[in-house]
């Protein structure tokens, strides 16, 4: 009869545990990355607009850094397939049908993939060729 009594909170508690609804590692959005499938669903009209909708905070202030200054932002800059386009503002010149993804490389990320000057963090965009 002794073992009955702990067993039976362990069942429910494994009952219990398989039964809470969770979404699958692989349902869950990158926060890092706009896929094809959200841009589309998105139904922006500029890549800022997507951008907005989607993943607010790539847009957000970084702050001052304490290194490269002169040429560092503190927002992140924008490349558009692998080269430098400009500051955020150039996003609203981007018609959203030509976007095919979107990723955000953080400071040290974006420095080490696009080098110095993009402590501020680099918006990817990625078009339809």
């Amino acid at each position: 009869m002794a073992p009955a009594r702990w067993l039976t909170p362990l069942f429910f508690a494994a009952l219990s545990a398989c039964s809470s609804p969770r979404l699958a590692p692989e349902r869950l959005p990158n926060p890092q990355l706009i896929s094809e499938v959200e841009i589309v669903a998105s139904l922006g009209t500029t890549a800022f607009e997507l951008i907005h909708n989607l993943r607010p905070n790539f847009l957000s202030y970084r702050g001052e850094t304490s290194f490269d200054r002169r040429t560092s932002r503190p927002y992140p800059n924008v490349y558009v397939d692998d080269q430098p386009f400009g500051a955020i503002s150039i996003l609203h010149s981007i018609p959203a049908s030509d976007v095919s993804t979107v990723r955000l490389y953080r400071s040290w990320e974006a420095m080490t993939k696009y080098g110095t000057g993009n402590a501020g963090g680099v918006i990817a965009i990625s078009t339809r060729r």
